[in-house]
């Protein structure tokens, strides 16, 4: 009994030093987490749930003795004593787990969230009419009486990204948040970008396990073997534990962000899993493109039977002749040619610096709404430098190059300068699709805008002779601005246009005159003879001018 009871107490001491390091620990690696990653490497994720260090061999030698006694059965009743000392339930989670199974899971109707308001560099930012607005679907922040961290942010400038991780690192303690740091690696790509030094890197979060170098991982349809890896500062690290970032080094292939890593015990599997995963895209594609051939035989079958009945009753050589018409207007154009008959197409290749950017850029493109005015295709996209297969691709097509955040070299610009390809770089994502947007507009035909010149009004009608034919007058006073006559003029009547063209004649008294001023008595007549004059009508003088057209797309921003 006095056994049972010592372990008992042990246990409770060892439980509350643990927590103590632990929190210790925590704090430790927020400071050092502070100085943030350096700008020569992406944006990382931050810790949810810090693992304890090995230098830290006391805090470590606490884990593992409070492990040991927690997990060592003990029999009889000191076991439903223990449970009822401390009771706590375990919620098992796993990739790619909803919001609804995590609440079912923790047996509750909503989960603990974090609201992080952005944008609040701007002065028309109001955080709390946000706070106010969530009320509604019952979001309630701590300063309405709720448990839910609101902070405001700007990630434009920074500011109080820190509190935000601060927060994420307290509610991850207080739900007392932890991984297995055994068994095979898991993880996410944050995101992916090609070094220069460094080769294919992706960045990554781990999830469960402990990554070291040599791991064979496999993400998407990329595998790896981990030659080097780095923390947020750059520095070299043997091991990643998990809910830490990590710099990954060693792909075959880049993944896409979001993509989840999975480690396998070799090459030979790893590549195994690619093929398959290739293979079961493959069967994919292969069962779509079946679907469009069957609708596209469909379609050909009955334009074929509309045929027959169309040329059905046309002697053999009178059908042939008709046939090798139409076949003739239908073959494909190289796609120069194509370009240079249809100039409303804009053909773009994206290059973005990671994956990501490539990935934030095509969802906008994604949105294009205005085929009807001008078709956008995209030719290419990927990741990195623009490249001399870029400006071939860009010159086959007729098309325009779009780069976020990379590079052309001055041999790749004096290349594109020579073949007619522009290049356009950016550093705002904003400003590459404002660019792209009046790319857009420049394709789309002139409109024409009528700007008045004068007005009259028509006080009299008549008619002269001229040789045999009797010809319409009118006579008219002008009200404001002045009449021009080699200017354009419209005839309104009750607000309604009848008659555009231009005058024949316009005279004041017998006199040929070419411009009448507001307030002068004129008569002239229109270059339409059959046109009846009615009192009250009014004549136009304006001119016309074209100003290029804007593209009805809003990418929503």
């Amino acid at each position: 009994m006095n056994q049972k009871l010592l372990k008992l107490e042990n246990l409770l001491r060892f439980h509350t030093i643990y927590r103590q390091l632990h929190s210790l620990c925590q704090r430790r690696a927020l400071r050092q987490w502070r100085h943030g990653f350096s700008s020569a490497y992406p944006v990382w994720t931050a810790q949810l749930c810090a693992w304890p260090w090995p230098t830290d061999v006391l805090t470590g030698a606490a884990l593992s003795q409070y492990r040991l006694l927690v997990t060592k059965k003990e029999e009889g009743p000191w076991k439903s004593q223990l449970s009822s000392t401390k009771s706590k339930k375990v919620v098992e989670v796993w990739i790619g787990m909803t919001i609804e199974e995590l609440a079912r899971a923790m047996e509750k109707n909503t989960v603990p969230i974090i609201l992080a308001v952005n944008k609040c560099d701007k002065a028309e930012a109001d955080p709390e009419k946000v706070k106010k607005e969530l009320l509604a679907y019952d979001v309630v922040c701590e300063d309405y009486g709720g448990d839910v961290q609101a902070v405001p942010v700007s990630a434009l400038t920074g500011d109080n990204l820190m509190a935000l991780a601060e927060a994420t690192v307290a509610l991850a303690e207080m739900l007392e948040l932890k991984a297995d740091p055994n068994g095979p690696v898991e993880g996410t790509v944050i995101e992916s970008f090609t070094d220069k030094g460094r080769g294919l890197v992706t960045t990554a979060i781990i999830q469960r396990g402990t990554l070291r170098k040599g791991s064979v991982l496999v993400a998407g349809k990329c595998w790896a073997k981990v030659r080097l890896m780095f923390d947020e500062n750059g520095k070299t690290i043997d091991e990643a534990y998990p809910s830490m970032p990590v710099g990954i080094t060693g792909w075959r292939d880049l993944p896409s962000a979001g993509e989840e890593i999975l480690e396998v015990e070799s090459e030979p599997r790893a590549r195994e899993v690619v093929d398959w995963r290739k293979y079961e895209q493959e069967q994919e594609k292969g069962q779509e493109d079946l679907k469009i051939i069957e609708e596209k035989r469909k379609e050909h079958k009955e334009a074929h039977q509309k045929a027959r009945e169309k040329y059905g009753h046309l002697l053999w050589k009178k059908r042939s002749i008709l046939r090798f018409l139409e076949r003739k207007e239908q073959i494909p154009l190289k796609p120069k040619e194509k370009r240079e008959r249809d100039s409303n197409v804009l053909s773009v290749i994206i290059k973005g610096d990671v994956d990501g950017s490539v990935e934030a850029i095509l969802n906008i493109i994604d949105t294009y709404d205005a085929s009807h005015e001008c078709e956008l295709e995209l030719v290419h996209f990927g990741v990195g430098d623009v490249s001399a297969n870029d400006v071939n691709l860009a010159e086959t097509f007729d098309g325009v190059i779009y780069g976020f955040n990379v590079n052309a070299g001055n041999v790749i610009q004096q290349s594109a300068a020579k073949k007619g390809v522009k290049i356009k770089l950016h550093k705002i994502i904003y400003r590459l699709v404002e660019d792209l947007q009046e790319e857009l507009s420049s394709r789309l035909p002139c409109a024409v805008e009528e700007h008045p010149v004068g007005e009259a009004s028509i006080l009299a009608t008549f008619s002269v002779t001229e040789g045999k034919k009797k010809v319409p007058v009118a006579g008219c006073r002008v009200q404001k601005g002045q009449l021009e006559k080699q200017k354009k003029f419209k005839l309104t009547r009750n607000g309604h246009v009848i008659w555009k063209g231009s005058l024949t004649s316009l005279k004041h008294h017998k006199d040929d005159i070419s411009i009448v001023k507001t307030g002068m008595d004129c008569g002239l007549s229109l270059d339409e003879d059959n046109m009846e004059f009615q009192v009250g009508d009014r004549i136009v003088c304006y001119e016309e001018k074209q100003i290029q057209a804007k593209t009805s797309w809003d990418p929503g921003f």
